[in-house]
């Protein structure tokens, strides 16, 4: 009961020191908290929205996609005969057919794309009594004849349509014109989807290209009914094995677990970045203790001379940090809620629907939050605490502070440098691994050991660095300069302990840096190489025939490639097989992309009945030039296909492809089979390049699904997509930096408590307030670039590694991006300028009497 007592007393007399430690366990909790509540609340939305769009019994085609798109850009479909069928199954209310497809993109009357800006589908079908489950018509009334559509209203709020506007919908089988007379409202959250209803016929006609068919049935229950019973019922009706049978709860689950496994990605990415934080906090609050506990060594003197045993101390450190733990956990559950509700706005203003009524909190999110913190917080303050107990009475009580181990310190920089060697050697190993799939296991253990082995070392190195750090800028600070050096010298396990902290987040900023440039230079290399056409056209769907018909008349051209991939299974002699699939391309594709082979020519893999193959292929199947292989048409027949070149697979693009002519694909595949172009390549004529450019833009105006880039706008484009992608990273790295700037702070405050008679001294022999808080303000950024310099080195040194792995997969090319690294460096100071501006102000408002006076 003393030591709780003698805990609690101690905590809130430092509750002000305490503070910004709570701070970075209010940060990381909050981060944990939020993220789950997040995911939580998507699945929440997506549960709602499959649950109410599920008829008690859905029918479809066995080989049906959860994603509706099939390889020929035509939903799988089934006969009306089904339909008739199953309407004479025991149990069944009613029954209807629908027709549903995401493969299709609606226009307005200017040509802009009404779909989802997020990435979420655009889905194209007849209204039917099912979907009265999901919503309602709120304007106007279904569509009842070809001319006529109806729309979501918050696809209709978004991009302010209005009945009697006019509609084009794009399908692979045609473009197609209706005017809106109904618009429907979701009675559960829509996640961003547009939607567009058409009358059964019509549908039919322009999303399947035939009448009599659909692609699911939707059957609702009698009353006393089950579903499972009705399922079997159905299954009696209509045959077993033949279509695919599934209840609600069951048609529910496989859409579910596509969106699940995309929201789990998001769920363990965002928490891994949290851990990050939870790192950095570590060295945070292990600092915030260890100088408390130096700043307590009297006190502890005197508890251990009046009995107090060395568990006893132990504890008392030990419960500080529990509640530390405690109230920072509490704040950060409460923080994570609100962090959720603020990500949900931030995506509802990007275009994906959230609403917080779907807001869930589960049970286990506010006990996971809380035991993290708590249990972080205390391992934390576990090496403080034991360092405490460890003070004997009598050392305690004749010196100020807490000596230090000097064999701890040799041990501690033996382990260091051990972990730091492995790590390297780790590092080099994965640098000259023959496989990527090998190299990152390799690279992510060396990764581990160096961060491990420089935050041992850390307090070794402070010395040296420091003091070169010092040499460069703080000599021109004069006696200033120089005392703000020894201030950071004067224990090199706080500055290294500090340092650290900022040098996680660098690290991995530093490493990321280097991997992105490096692949942004290694394709553009590439694209310089082996591109050969001028134009590349492609987009989110494949090119429907209609838009590949604009592209072919094109004006200025000299000649346009067909590329498409083709599902299909390769046999070879020995035996062996995979289902990869092909690549169907126009001869001239040679011409857009020079292919290097191992042996054979590619162009004469464009003869009748011959293909290539790609390096790894031939060797891990023993396949030789002039071998037959079995190639079996997905959709289509078998074809005994002759290798008529190998191709060299140390590439980037199109690495491992397996090429064959338009012309063979057409002989083995029906005509209603054959995909839709995934890309299309243009050359234009000798001179002509800026006239066909500007042409090809206005031919697919039309279709403002699809993007025209000259290999320029291609570079661009890759560039703005690694570098959106990249500053996503740094944004939520931030949170480690920003806990890290606290960790900065919170060593000054103290360590300028620590100092307080020594500042009163040194202000009473004559410094000014204005030396006193530059000398703080300069250890600051000496403290900052210590942590920087490690950072960024060990970051340089990962993103190498990483290169040299991506090199065996073609990106060759290594690239420091210099002015970030730089620019890292410089913000560094800064930052240490700004840690440093609360401490600093602090001391100068010292009174000089009151600090000669502290004891």
């Amino acid at each position: 009961m003393t030591v709780l007592k003698t805990s609690m007393r101690n905590f809130f007399a430092h509750k002000g020191r305490m503070a910004l430690s709570a701070v970075a366990v209010l940060l990381s909790v909050a981060f944990v908290c939020g993220t789950l509540v997040f995911t939580d609340t998507m699945n929440t939305t997506f549960d709602k929205l499959f649950a109410a769009t599920s008829s008690d019994v859905t029918v479809s085609p066995k080989a049906a996609k959860s994603d509706n798109t099939p390889q020929n850009g035509r939903p799988d479909s089934l006969p009306a005969s089904v339909l008739e069928r199953a309407k004479k199954a025991q149990g069944v209310k009613y029954a209807e057919g629908a027709v549903s497809s995401m493969n299709v993109t609606v226009v307005n009357s200017a040509n802009k794309n009404m779909g989802s800006s997020t990435g979420a589908p655009t889905i194209a079908g007849n209204w039917t009594r099912n979907d009265l489950r999901s919503m309602e018509i709120t304007s106007g009334h279904a569509p009842r004849g070809p001319t006529e559509t109806m729309v979501d209203a918050d696809t209709a709020d978004k991009h302010h349509l209005k009945l009697g506007d006019e509609l084009r919908t794009i399908a692979v089988t045609g473009d197609f014109k209706a005017r809106i007379v109904g618009i429907a409202t979701f009675k559960v959250t829509n996640p961003g989807a547009a939607v567009v209803y058409f009358d059964t016929a019509t549908a039919q006609r322009e999303l399947l290209g035939t009448t009599g068919r659909f692609t699911h049935i939707n059957l609702s229950t009698a009353t006393g009914v089950t579903n499972d019973t009705l399922k079997q019922n159905v299954i009696s009706s209509i045959g077993a094995g033949a279509y695919k049978v599934q209840t609600q709860k069951e048609y529910s689950d496989e859409n579910r677990s596509g969106v699940g496994s995309f929201m789990d990605v998001i769920k363990y990415a965002m928490l891994g970045f949290a851990g990050i934080a939870f790192l950095v906090g570590i060295f945070l609050i292990i600092n915030t203790f260890s100088m408390l506990v130096a700043q307590r060594t009297r006190e502890i003197g005197l508890m251990r001379a009046i009995g107090s045993s060395r568990k006893q101390v132990n504890r008392s450190v030990l419960v500080e940090a529990t509640l530390l733990g405690f109230f920072g956990s509490i704040l950060g559950v409460g923080a994570g809620v609100g962090l959720a509700v603020g990500l949900m706005k931030l995506m509802s203003a990007a275009g994906m629907d959230l609403s917080t009524r779907d807001l869930t909190v589960k049970a286990t999110t506010p006990v996971i939050g809380l035991v993290l913190g708590v249990v972080v917080t205390v391992l934390a303050a576990y090496l403080p605490a034991r360092r405490a107990g460890k003070v004997s009475p009598m050392a305690a009580l004749r010196d100020a502070g807490t000596p230090a181990d000097g064999k701890a310190g040799l041990v501690r920089g033996i382990i260091g440098l051990v972990l730091t060697g492995a790590g390297t050697f780790a590092l080099f190993t994965a640098a000259g691994a023959d496989k990527a799939s090998d190299g990152s296991l390799v690279l992510g253990a060396g990764v581990v050991l160096t961060l491990i082995g420089f935050v041992i070392i850390g307090p070794l190195l402070a010395g040296g660095v420091v003091r070169v750090i010092s040499a460069v800028l703080l000599r021109f600070f004069g006696p200033v300069g120089r005392m703000a050096e020894r201030n950071a010298l004067r224990n090199p396990r706080r500055t290294g302990a500090t340092g650290a902290a900022l040098m996680i987040g660098l690290a991995l900023v530093a490493c990321l840096s280097v991997v992105g440039s490096s692949m942004v230079a290694s394709a553009t290399d590439e694209l310089d190489k082996t591109v050969g056409t001028d134009f590349i056209i492609q987009g989110n769907q494949r090119i429907v025939p209609q838009a590949a018909k604009a592209i072919e008349t094109t004006p200025g051209l000299e000649h346009v490639t067909h590329y498409r991939d083709i599902e299909a299974k390769i046999v070879a002699p020995d035996g062996s097989s995979d289902s990869d699939g092909v690549t169907a391309a126009d001869p001239t594709y040679a011409q857009d992309l020079h292919r290097k082979t191992t042996a054979g020519e590619l162009t004469a893999a464009y003869g009748k009945d011959s293909m290539s193959v790609g390096s790894k292929f031939a060797t891990n199947h023993h396949v030789n030039l002039g071998d037959t292989l079995t190639v079996a048409f997905k959709g289509g027949s078998t074809a005994k296909l002759k290798v008529a070149a190998i191709t060299d697979d140390n590439v980037a693009i199109d690495q491992g492809a397996r090429y064959l002519s338009t012309e063979t694909m057409r002989k083995y595949l029906p005509a209603d089979r054959i995909p839709p172009d995934q890309i299309m390549f243009a050359s234009a004529k000798n001179g002509q390049e800026k006239q066909a450019y500007a042409a090809l833009k206005k031919s697919m105006e039309q279709y403002p699904q699809y993007q025209v880039r000259d290999q320029s706008d291609y570079k661009q484009e890759l560039k703005d997509q690694i570098g959106q992608l990249l500053n996503m990273v740094y944004g939520l790295l931030a949170l480690a930096i920003v806990v890290a700037v606290l960790g900065v702070i919170n060593t000054l405050a103290l360590s300028v408590v620590e100092r307080t008679r020594e500042i009163g001294l040194m202000r009473a022999i004559g410094m000014s307030r204005r030396q006193l808080r530059r000398m703080i303000r300069l250890e600051s950024v000496v403290i900052a670039l210590f942590g920087a310099l490690l950072g960024l080195g060990l970051g340089m040194g990962w993103g190498a590694t990483a290169q040299k792995l991506l090199a065996l997969e073609g990106l060759k090319v290594l690239e420091i991006p210099w002015p970030t690294i730089i620019g890292v460096f410089i913000g560094s100071a800064f930052v240490g300028l700004f840690a440093a501006l609360i401490p600093a102000f602090r001391a100068g408002r010292m009174n000089v009497l009151n600090a000669i006076a502290t004891d």
